[in-house]
């Protein structure tokens, strides 16, 4: 087997993954680390986008790409895939949109399936870092704004038209003052003479 087969038959990420896993404290141990990302995924994938400390989110960030990633290349038909998306998924109806929503949206997707945004700080108040993540393709208004100013969109249209005509308007006194000008100062010379 050569290494262009070996590729394919492992599941790449779109995202960089870190090779260790965060030191998520938690009172309950390991055990308790793994339900809270639970917890976060199936959030996740219920709400598409949700807000919470920046550390879990990237940690969990990892996880969904992968499960969403699976499920892509697998399909709801192979087992261990089903039963990746059962133990992540703590809600059972969220396996259903999982494969049947999410998968074919992100199907044709070039980048990854998550977005990760860093939000404001909580002022005043004790700082700790957070960050929005969400499904890209989500119902919900974009966090930031697209810059680029399409001129096809009608406010854009109108505002053009408006610019042209007050520009018109101006150019038309422009033009009437300088014509007025020359008028003065010939009448100003034959009064002198």
């Amino acid at each position: 087997m050569n290494q262009a087969e070996v590729a394919k038959l492992m599941s790449q990420l779109k995202i960089a993954v870190r090779p260790r896993h965060r030191n998520l404290k938690n009172i309950d141990g390991p055990e308790g680390r793994l339900n809270k990302l639970r917890k976060t995924v199936t959030a996740l994938v219920k709400h598409e986008r949700i807000e919470l400390n920046y550390q879990r989110a990237d940690e969990a960030r990892g996880y969904a790409e992968r499960l969403i990633s699976d499920a892509i290349r697998y399909g709801d038909r192979h087992q261990p895939t089903m039963e990746m998306a059962d133990f992540w998924l703590t809600e059972k109806q969220l396996v259903h949109k999982l494969f049947k929503v999410l998968a074919p949206r992100f199907e044709e997707y070039k980048v990854s399936a998550t977005r990760m945004y860093k939000a404001p700080k909580e002022y005043p108040g004790w700082y700790r870092k957070r960050a929005v993540l969400e499904l890209r393709g989500n119902p919900y208004p974009a966090l930031v704004q697209n810059l680029h100013q399409n001129r096809n969109l009608l406010h854009n249209v109108l505002l053009d038209e408006a610019r042209k005509d007050f520009r018109k308007e101006k150019y038309a006194e422009i033009a009437a003052q300088i014509g007025a000008e020359p008028a003065k100062e010939t009448s100003e010379s034959e009064e002198k003479k």
